[in-house]
């Protein structure tokens, strides 16, 4: 058969054509729903930024935590500024699945930013903690906690540890501050890796 043959029989065969083009639409389907998702997250946590902004005013108004809304099992329990860097976020209590899909969690078992021991609190790389790695040593971070209380610290260094070899020791003498978020940050997929950027309170 001939190539003008060839193609004259497919274009009377449309269920041929259909055959052919629907991978290229199946991947086309799944190339806009990788999109969205990766555009949702980001949008999510600015979203619930803003809502837990005013739920943190309100617990350092009214002395208590105050859910960001009204099925939250988790409050406001500090807010962390990068002055180097203008921004902001506010973090939960606690570091599950659904308190990180909301902002910064502040890790169970550690003490209070600006408590003796080491302060630990973790965030997604895609969104709250992508600037991490732009924090150099010597750049202050600044963490207001629910009592109204500010402490300051001074970033010390970075580390890449395993997620389960992270050698941090929240009794740990002194007064430190530990912020976590996974590594590298332009991975696509969940790594064992963790980035930790060290900080320590100023006298």
């Amino acid at each position: 058969m001939s190539g003008v043959a060839e193609r004259d029989a497919v274009a009377r065969c449309p269920g041929r054509r259909g055959v052919t083009t629907l991978p290229a639409l199946l991947l086309a389907a799944a190339g806009l729903l990788l999109i969205a998702q990766a555009a949702w997250i980001p949008a999510k946590a600015a979203l619930a930024q803003r809502l837990l902004e005013r739920a943190f005013a309100r617990t350092l108004a009214e002395g208590t935590g105050q859910p960001p809304w009204p099925w939250a099992d988790t409050v406001p329990v500090a807010r962390i500024v990068f002055p180097s860097l203008g921004e902001s976020y506010v973090a939960l209590a606690g570091s599950s699945g659904q308190a990180l899909a909301f902002g910064p969690g502040h890790v169970e078992g550690t003490p209070e930013a600006g408590e003796p021991g080491t302060a630990v609190y973790a965030a997604h790389r895609d969104t709250q903690f992508r600037s991490l790695g732009r924090l150099a040593a010597g750049d202050p971070i600044e963490v207001v906690r629910r009592d109204g209380r500010s402490v300051r610290f001074r970033v010390t260094g970075h580390r890449v540890v395993r997620w389960d070899a992270s050698g941090l020791d929240p009794d740990a003498p002194g007064r430190h501050l530990v912020l976590a978020t996974c590594w590298p940050f332009d991975a696509v997929t969940p790594g064992p890796e963790r980035l930790l950027v060290r900080a320590v309170a100023e006298p």
